[in-house]
């Protein structure tokens, strides 16, 4: 202001420079022209104050005229001296006005205020004088006798005298009145004033409101906005006195406000007045109302003053804001008397005192809320939940819960009370209660919602919304978090309230939910100890909430702060001589601050905790601590011992036994109290008045001594004491935002009684607001779900499924239909739960049964796009342009924008867009009549949930939850929680779970050996269903798993674990049942054939080539398939390239069940027993380059260790290989087949023959007879034999015959030919008598009435053997060898008549 006047004066200086252009004609000047204004104003008033009095002598027809006086002259001459003085001196002013002393111009106007005689109308007009000058700001606080010119303006408002007139002039004084006691604080020279000033325009004002009550309404509502004018103006300057203390002088915190007298020098009125007015606003709360009825008088509080009071105190704290938090004993004045003040009336009020006292506690929180932790606490405790709860009148508990829900708009409301009170095992758990309150409020139990129930769900949708918001803000969550819940993993003392590393972020959360995590094992300990003592006790060492041994001061605050432990159990513990209960008995009492407090207060404290047990010796105990701990408190000297606190102690507990006993008939006097308790205090009496106080106490409220669990619902002066001492050394308030682990920690609280809450009211509302935002609630739920909460998503879809009217398996499809087709909740449901599906998918576990039920559900009613009801045309269709999707029906939808799948926020996300689109459609549509259109609806619902990208994303799905849905899939295809009406729906059922396994499988190719070791685990599972149908199961199971299976093998990088897995799934698979292969044997050979013909060399397990070949040998047996199996084998075969020692025995046999085949035609047999043979070649290369052929780096199976690779690489594994192959073709030639047999044998007689080079030793040579030559000569001559006592079975014996005769010689030539290493065994006597034995049954067989051929063979063959052997000197005749002698009898009987021919030395 001062430098927009210096620019005035320049401005006139400058205009009287410019007049000198003109003609010289004297002008003003704006300063002058400004004075002039003033002047002739006060001309004005003073006029019409001399003219007003003037007026009022002359009337006579004033009915009041009786008391004014007829003639000028009665007026005081001083008061018109004064006024025409001052007339003179107005246009004559020898300096500015505003240099000019104030009282000059104001003393005659505050003369005619004061006097006694002046009319009510001069006095108006003296004051609307005062107010200009108040306005146009004549002085301000630079001019010179400002200060004692507005202090006399005080002076004079406060000391107006009035003559009796009129009510209406009186009005009109007084509103003039008040309008001066505003323009006074408005005033700049308002900062002159002292605080004692402005209390007294303060109180003046108030008087004003006082006496407003009887008069009109218009000076009543005048007074209460002066005040309110007064009040704002005052406190707004609150923030600036702080300013003036931090930049010059000591602030008043330091100084005290006994020192601060608030004149000029310190800058004006400050905090000393607004303490006095706003302890005195703080007083209007106790106003009452005294009413007369009946001859009794009641007292009941001023509703009206309360409200008044309340508007200026709220008005106070909104401008003041954190500037009173400056002020000790103004922010004092908040945290006792307005709180106590609050807490007491806000369960005592009407509605709308209740809204303004939840107002004004929403406004401390915004500035304060650092310094009230302990008070916002008691509010909500003693007002809000109980306000709220029901008993209540309807219009109380809205206004409760319309005050809790504006907390909670706030935004980090919600997880400041989580920190401050949910995770302090000392303090209530305000949030959860705040949760489970309005979910109980908001629960229906029937139609339609009440407007309280309406008002509790959307203050639970607040939070929800709240913390999902905030969830989402945290990206890299999942990474971070801990272990829900976190775990204690070491003793850390619960009571402390201080974070060791504070600054830091992730320490510091960590420290929050380790307390939360003590909290809830505190209060399981506490049910544990109401049970047992000694199991509560143990459970605190076992959950580390107390040391081991125990440190008493834990025991302690556990019975101290634990709620609703059982009191006579902590009595006793405390009272126990116990060297350990004596340390917990002082750390307990050491809990209590007795300061300030009297006796029987303090007692009536201390006993509240916990009830005084019976034995005198425990109760001496438990007082003796309680009177040393009060004794060292005590505020004043009355007490000269400790000894003295003891002995009245038990006065009092005998005193309230005597007053309060109805047993007791004669009670105790207070003289007889006093004279009991005579010379106890160090030999001398206690103070009369003292012992009187006690004693009146006592009696009139009596002592709880049997106290009982849980706390009370009332507040009082004890218990407040109480709140207030225990805030003085608790940590303040901490101010924090959201953070992603505190806000899944913080829904986890009240998770299961929102979800059920949500559900329970879309179950019951119809309106649409209502439903749709039930749907985003359940989104939000979901958000916040996803970290940490799979359980609660799980529960949230099974409770909103139920409402989609797809899962009841008893209503028929019709049923199913119509209901889904004209009711809103099924569609929003169905829509929903699908959304959550795609969005959410990832933390869904238990949760896809459902979605999986519904989804069949709607495949049976058509209603699925042919992208999901045949997921092989989607997986093959193009991605990179948008196309239609088809349905089950053959309907056409347009395509889905990409931006109504995910957004980045809750109003703009993905799912509120496609419920917006959900919206449209509903509304859009009109009353549908054919129920074709109806279906078509239903349709481009269905459309909206996406069903495709549940399976086409499934890559991202956590591998927990592909595991849940693979589970819910592969049961839903057992039957399990299905009815199926007809076969061919169960066909189509199992069928299309098959297609969605297989295409989330092929779509999770690169982690199948992660998850499909549990789904093979899940088929084993549903295999062993009492009610299991193995046939469409198993075959169905076939198709997909050969698809995985080709998927597998077609990758280059396929892992060999995967490789055993999936063929272990279908070895298990097509042994279910015997008629699985012959459903699926095409497909089997057409998928083993493509195996074989395109990825051969990416079979790496032995596994993998024993399923494969045994399989293409079983179903290769069928007529339709067996040509298809025979080609992709003799194709392997011919190759060579993939058969290696760890396939070629599977090979073999695969081989020899083809090539035993009577179907096949018999070049394919041939050609397979010729390749059969050919492989000995591989089996000689083999043992020429060290074992190392393709297939030598490859294990045997998913358990192959050691042992398998020895197996491998050993010295006798190719003679193994070699073993059964001959074995093989020794089965071959035991067919009935003759041309087969033959050639089985002759090819035998190959493979023998390239075996030359194979290094069989004199061991491989024996084993290899006994496991292939012997066997095949023996079945052979079993098979002859058996022909040959056959009817009709000539032709047959003579066929067998001759394929013996082949088996015959190629026993001799095989004999030959290993001659030399059987030899050389130690076995080979019996070898050799074996080889007779076999001669000897040949010759002398018995074919019937068939004369055989083979006499003639015998001695031939015979012959060839013993001449070799004696040529190579095998046979020698010689002592100590019997083999001579062995085979000399044996000649005899085999072919005597070769015994001279070969014995002739024998002869001799």
């Amino acid at each position: 202001m001062a430098k927009a006047r210096d620019q005035n004066e320049g401005e006139e200086e400058e205009e009287n420079n410019s007049s000198s252009c003109g003609p010289k004609v004297k002008k003003l000047t704006k300063r002058k022209k400004k004075e002039l204004g003033i002047s002739c104003m006060l001309n004005t008033e003073v006029g019409a104050v001399i003219a007003v009095m003037r007026r009022s002598s002359n009337t006579t027809t004033d009915p009041y005229s009786q008391f004014v006086s007829p003639s000028e002259e009665i007026y005081d001459s001083t008061l018109l001296y004064s006024l025409k003085s001052l007339r003179s001196l107005i246009f004559n002013p020898q300096r500015e006005w505003r240099t000019v002393d104030p009282s000059i111009y104001l003393s005659p106007f505050l003369d005619v205020i004061q006097s006694d005689e002046i009319p009510a109308s001069a006095t108006g007009v003296a004051l609307s004088a005062i107010l200009k000058i108040l306005k146009l700001e004549i002085f301000d606080e630079k001019t010179p006798g400002a200060k004692e010119a507005i202090n006399s303006i005080i002076t004079g408002i406060t000391n107006c005298r009035l003559e009796i007139t009129d009510p209406a002039s009186e009005d009109a004084v007084l509103m003039r009145v008040l309008q001066v006691l505003a323009g006074i604080v408005k005033n700049r020279a308002s900062v002159l004033l002292n605080d004692h000033s402005v209390c007294t325009i303060v109180n003046t004002c108030f008087q004003v409101v006082q006496k407003s009550a009887s008069r009109g309404d218009l000076l009543q509502r005048n007074a209460r906005h002066t005040m309110h004018e007064l009040i704002q103006t005052i406190f707004a300057r609150l923030p600036e006195i702080d300013q003036v203390r931090e930049d010059g002088e000591q602030s008043t915190d330091q100084t005290g406000f006994d020192d601060y007298d608030g004149n000029l020098d310190s800058g004006g009125y400050g905090a000393r007045c607004a303490i006095d007015i706003f302890h005195f606003l703080c007083s209007l709360l106790n106003v009452v109302e005294i009413t007369e009825t009946d001859g009794s008088s009641t007292q009941n509080s001023d509703e009206d003053v309360q409200l008044f009071a309340l508007v200026l105190i709220n008005s106070a704290i909104e401008l003041s804001g954190d500037g009173i938090g400056n002020h000790p004993k103004l922010l004092r004045l908040i945290q006792d008397d307005l709180f106590y003040h609050l807490i007491y009336y806000g369960t005592r009020s009407s509605p709308l005192v209740l809204s303004m006292i939840c107002s004004t506690v929403l406004n401390i929180y915004h500035f304060l809320r650092r310094s009230i932790r302990l008070q916002l606490e008691a509010f909500f405790v003693f007002v809000l939940f109980r306000v709220a709860s029901w008993g209540n009148s309807p219009q109380l508990q809205e206004v409760a819960l319309e005050g809790i829900i504006s907390f909670c708009r706030q935004p980090t409301f919600i997880v400041e009370m989580y920190v401050n009170y949910d995770c302090d095992p000392l303090c209530r758990n305000i949030f959860e209660d705040i949760g489970r309150l309005l979910c109980k409020q908001a629960f229906p139990l029937s139609s339609p919602l009440t407007s309280l129930q309406i008002q509790a769900f959307q203050g639970l949708i607040v939070i929800v919304h709240n913390l999902a918001d905030n969830v989402e803000e945290e990206n890299d969550y999942s990474s971070s978090k801990g272990s829900y819940p976190l775990e204690i993993s070491e003793y850390k003392p619960f009571w402390i309230e201080k974070c060791d590393n504070g600054d830091d972020l992730e320490s510091w959360i960590k420290f929050v939910r380790l307390r939360k995590a003590q909290k809830k094992k505190i209060l399981i300990a506490g049910n544990h100890f109401n049970r047992d003592e000694k199991k509560g006790l143990e459970y605190l060492k076992i959950t580390n909430l107390v040391s081991d041994p125990p440190e008493p001061k834990s025991l302690a605050y556990f019975y101290r702060y634990t709620p609703g432990l059982d009191k006579i159990a902590i009595g006793d513990y405390l009272g126990d001589p116990g060297e350990l209960h004596i340390q917990v008995l002082k750390e307990f009492t050491a809990t209590f601050d007795f300061s300030g407090m009297i006796l029987d207060t303090a007692l009536r404290t201390f006993l509240e905790t916990f009830r005084l047990p019976g034995e005198s010796q425990k109760i001496h105990r438990i007082l003796e601590e309680f009177s040393e701990k009060f004794y060292d408190q005590q505020s004043s000297e009355i007490f000269v011992s400790k000894d003295a606190v003891f002995i009245l102690c038990y006065s009092l507990i005998m005193l309230n036994t005597d007053q309060h006993n109805p047993q007791v008939k004669k009670k105790m006097t207070e003289e007889e109290f006093i004279r009991n308790n005579r010379a106890i205090n160090g030999g001398k009496d206690l103070p009369r008045e003292y012992l009187c106080d006690l004693f009146q106490s006592i009696a009139n409220n009596a002592i709880t001594l049997f106290g009982q669990s849980g706390s009370s619902l009332e507040i009082d002066p004890r218990r407040w004491i109480e709140l207030i001492s225990k805030a003085k050394v608790m940590e303040a308030f901490i101010l924090c935002d959201f953070e992603c682990q505190l806000a899944t920690d913080m829904f986890a609280s009240i998770a299961g009684t929102s979800v059920a809450t949500l559900a329970a009211i879309f179950e019951h509302t119809d309106e649409d607001d209502i439903l749709h935002e039930c749907v985003e609630g359940m989104f939000s739920v979901a958000k916040i779900s996803q970290f940490g909460l799979e359980d609660t998503l799980d529960e949230l879809l099974a409770s909103f499924c139920k409402f989609t009217t797809l899962l009841n398996p008893y209503a028929s499809a019709e049923e199913t239909l119509y209901a889904f087709s004209n009711d809103l909740k099924p569609r929003m449901a169905t829509l929903a739960a699908f959304t959550i599906g795609n969005k959410f998918g990832k933390s869904i576990r238990g949760g896809w049964r459902n979605i999986v039920d519904c989804l069949l559900k709607l495949k049976r009613l058509k209603l699925l796009p042919q992208s999901v009801s045949e997921p092989n045309i989607a997986s093959t269709s193009s991605t990179d342009h948008p196309t239609h999707s088809k349905s089950e029906s053959v309907v056409l939808f347009p395509p889905v924008p990409s931006d109504h799948v995910y957004g980045s926020s809750r109003q703009s996300s993905g799912m509120i867009g496609r419920f917006s689109q959900f919206l449209s459609l509903e509304s859009s549509e009109d009353s549908m009549v054919h129920s074709g259109s109806e279906f078509e609806h239903n349709l481009k619902i269905i459309q909206q949930c996406q069903i495709e990208n549940i399976l086409n994303n499934s890559t991202n799905l956590s591998e927990e939850s592909l595991l849940n849905l693979g589970r819910s899939l592969i049961f839903a295809a057992a039957g399990k929680g299905q009815k199926f009406s007809t076969p061919v729906e169960e066909e189509e059922t199992v069928g299309f779970c098959w297609d969605l396994i297989t295409t989330i499988t092929l779509a999770n190719i690169h982690r199948f050996s992660t998850f499909w070791p549990f789904f093979h685990d899940y088929q084993l599972l549903v295999a062993q269903f009492p009610l299991f149908s193995p046939c469409p199961f198993a075959e169905k199971a076939i198709v997909g798993l050969f698809k995985v299976c080709l998927k597998l093998l077609a990758s280059c990088q396929s892992e060999k674990i995967s490789e055993e897995l999936i063929f272990k799934s279908i070895n298990l698979m097509w042994k279910l049942d015997k008629e699985i292969l012959d459903s699926c044997c095409e497909l089997i050979v057409q998928a083993l054939g493509k195996i074989f013909t395109e990825y051969p060399a990416n079979l790496q397990t032995q596994t993998g080539w024993k399923s494969a070949l045994h399989l293409l040998s079983v179903a290769g047996r069928h007529p339709e398939t067996n040509d298809q199996g025979v080609e992709a084998l003799i194709m392997l075969m011919s190759d060579g390239i993939h058969v290696s020692r760890m396939n070629y025995a599977y090979i073999m046999d695969c081989a020899f069940g083809y090539a035993a085949l009577k179907i096949i035609p018999l070049d394919k047999s041939w050609q397979l027993i010729d390749l059969m043979s050919d492989s000995t070649n591989l089996l000689v290369q083999w043992f020429k380059n060290g074992y190392s052929d393709p297939g030598s780096n490859i294990s045997t199976t998913s358990n192959s260790s050691e042992d398998g690779s020895k197996t491998f690489n050993s010295s006798s594994f190719t003679t193994n290989l070699f073993v059964k192959l001959a074995d093989a073709l020794r089965k071959s030639s035991l067919v009935r087949r003759e041309e087969i047999r033959n050639h089985a044998v002759s090819a035998l007689r190959r493979s023998f023959k390239l075996a030359d080079e194979l290094g069989f030793t004199s061991s491989n040579c024996i084993n290899v007879f006994n496991l292939v030559i012997f066997a095949m000569v023996d079945d052979l001559h079993e098979k002859m034999v058996e022909y040959s006592r056959r009817e009709n079975a000539e032709r047959e014996m003579r066929s067998m015959e001759g394929t013996f005769k082949m088996a015959m010689e190629l026993l001799t030539e095989v004999f030959l030919q290993f001659l030399e290493p059987l030899s050389q065994n130690s076995g080979f006597r019996t070898f050799w008598q074996g080889v007779l034995r076999r001669m000897d049954t040949s010759m002398k067989v018995n074919l019937g009435d068939n004369q055989s051929r083979l006499q003639e063979l015998v001695p031939v063959l015979l012959k060839k053997m013993i001449i070799e052997m004696k040529e190579k000197e095998i046979l020698v005749r010689q002592e100590g060898n019997d083999l001579w002698e062995i085979t000399y009898v044996q000649i005899q009987w085999i072919v005597p008549s070769l015994k001279e021919e070969l014995f002739p030395e024998e002869e001799l």
